[in-house]
């Protein structure tokens, strides 16, 4: 579950970032102006459609941190290591097949926290707001 006073200020910190009023951000990512300021003073939580608009608009903003505050914020500085990271294990050969089929963006998983772990549910969202469940 979001908590609303966590992700007002996430928000916030975003605003200040872009140098954005909250009707401009309002505006930039297409939502009416009050949708921001429930959402600033605690009223709304944010819906899935928001969010998704909010990581579409801003490329900057990893879904993880805005959701949760877990990650970075900007997204851009992790990329940047990341990708420094990935270059110097291909230049220096030791690449593993694993390594390049990871979906870029996501901590890998340590084969000892699976152990004895089942996947319930993988929901894949989509970049036009729309998403998939599936079940096991």
């Amino acid at each position: 579950m979001v908590n609303n006073e966590k992700f007002a200020a996430r928000l916030e910190k975003m605003l200040k970032y872009y140098g954005l009023s909250a009707a401009a951000f309002a505006d930039e990512i297409e939502v009416g102006r009050s949708s921001i300021s429930h959402i600033l003073s605690g009223r709304n939580k944010p819906s899935l459609d928001f969010v998704m608009k909010v990581v579409t608009h801003f490329p900057e903003v990893e879904l993880y941190w805005l959701l949760n505050g877990k990650g970075s914020f900007p997204k851009r500085e992790s990329i940047e290591k990341e990708n420094l990271q990935q270059k110097s294990s291909v230049n220096s050969g030791t690449s593993s097949t694993s390594q390049q089929n990871q979906i870029p963006n996501l901590p890998p998983v340590h084969p000892s926290t699976q152990k004895g772990k089942q996947i319930k549910k993988i929901v894949i969202f989509y970049e036009d707001g729309t998403f998939e469940a599936f079940e096991n």
